[in-house]
């Protein structure tokens, strides 16, 4: 890109109004027309036929977290036949257990392909994001109204007191399993800011509100010691390492702090600028830093998917207010989760930092 195509795209781009809030309205938002190419690469790799979410990495298993991102994708868009297909194959796959949540995971050679009927309650979180942006977008009032049972059973299902006694709001990470007497376990990921406002202001619920801002004062408060660690146990005296069986790397999944907190505005985060700080520090190599130990800083892993360092680039670029990032271009050549953390970056760079165009 030279200069003067730069400096067009940059104009242009800063006269799109900011994609936050669904609205109604005829196809995609200006902002992220550019985007619709991705959009259709997104799908070559990621999305089956019969509207099944694909995660390769995971032996070709589907789940509520890549069914929620892709109706989300979908709804923002305006991809209405990949929209009605992915929440076709959501609802007659994983709607299993009774209330409005999802199961977390569906398995093609399991029998039956669902076996553990827990929820991932980030997942839930998209699903009622995406019907709530649907709703309003498509004129279609019986989705808004699945999303506020989705709202009404995370809040009743996974929503719990901080055992600090400070009256804050905690997000469990699923229904069952995540919580003890005396402490909570936590994904800090699994916090988007921006859905849950906006699925706050659609379905009057000013407790998901709160969640949202007492999420986000936490996971700054934690970014203080380094980059957001997978996962986090909280006690009545503070956080603590989780169990064994839970990552306390910042990795694969913490990638999705920054990456949350700049899509919902939140450039300047402590969370933003402790993960810009890292990566920028990390010594130089072929791949992108993705693992970081969180004490240290040190890298404990790399890889070679352009996802990865497209949310790098985003967060050091909208960080530092910076013009033109080192944002790679959509890359199809990579799987489910580094495709997908790609578009959303993407999304969150048209619709929150167009000066942070790619170039």
């Amino acid at each position: 890109m030279n200069r003067r195509m730069l400096i067009a795209g940059l104009a242009a781009l800063a006269m799109a109004a900011p994609l936050s809030r669904a609205r109604a309205q005829s196809g995609p938002a200006p902002e992220v027309q550019p985007l619709l190419p991705a959009w259709q690469a997104w799908k070559s790799v990621c999305l089956a036929q019969d509207g099944r979410v694909v995660d390769g990495f995971q032996n070709a298993a589907s789940h509520s977290e890549g069914q929620g991102y892709g109706l989300a994708l979908a709804a923002i868009m305006d991809d209405r036949p990949a929209f009605d297909a992915m929440l076709d194959w959501t609802t007659r796959n994983l709607a299993v257990r009774g209330d409005a949540l999802l199961a977390w995971r569906w398995q093609p050679e399991a029998d039956p392909p669902v076996q553990d009927r827990n929820n991932a309650a980030d997942g839930d979180l998209f699903h009622a994001w995406a019907l709530s942006m649907a709703a309003s977008r498509q004129q279609r009032p019986e989705l808004a109204e699945r999303a506020a049972a989705i709202v009404q059973d995370l809040l009743r299902l996974c929503v719990v007191p901080h055992p600090d006694g400070s009256g804050a709001l905690l997000f469990l990470p699923g229904a069952e399993g995540f919580r003890s007497a005396d402490q909570v376990v936590i994904n800090p990921s699994y916090y988007m800011p921006l859905a849950m406002r906006d699925l706050a202001q659609a379905t009057d619920q000013p407790r998901l509100r709160q969640l949202a801002d007492d999420g986000v004062r936490l996971i700054d408060a934690l970014a203080l010691a380094g980059p957001v660690p997978d996962w986090v146990c909280l006690t009545a005296t503070g956080p603590v390492p989780p169990p064994a069986r839970f990552s306390q790397q910042s990795g694969y999944e913490a990638i999705r702090v920054p990456l949350f907190a700049l899509w919902s505005g939140h450039a300047t985060s402590a969370a933003v600028t402790a993960f810009a700080r890292t990566a920028a520090a990390a010594p130089a190599g072929a791949d992108f830093p993705v693992v970081f130990d969180p004490a240290t800083g040190a890298v404990v892993e790399r890889s070679a998917h352009a996802g990865y360092g497209a949310v790098e680039a985003l967060a050091e670029c909208a960080g530092a207010s910076g013009l033109g990032s080192a944002m790679q271009p959509f890359v199809a050549a990579q799987p489910y989760y580094p495709a997908t953390l790609h578009l959303m970056a993407l999304v969150a760079q048209v619709s929150r930092f167009p000066k942070c165009v790619p170039i």
